[in-house]
């Protein structure tokens, strides 16, 4: 699964760690995510979207294996 995470966390000028925070997981688990090394539980994907008002599917890029 892909993401948009890192674009919309620089357009806030927002540091890994004050996302990381509002979030309630660590910096770590946010590097992971951006990096595509980690996919969010459903529960983080909302509090993400909720943050940063989108919807999932404009953060979260679902792809199908092929």
């Amino acid at each position: 699964m892909k993401n948009r995470l890192e674009e919309f966390r620089k357009q806030r000028n927002e540091r890994q760690e004050e996302l990381a925070n509002q979030v309630g997981v660590s910096r770590q688990t946010i590097i992971s995510i951006e990096k595509g090394k980690y996919n969010p539980s459903i529960l983080l994907a909302f509090k993400i979207a909720k943050h940063f008002e989108k919807h999932i599917e404009e953060i979260f890029i679902y792809e199908e294996e092929e």
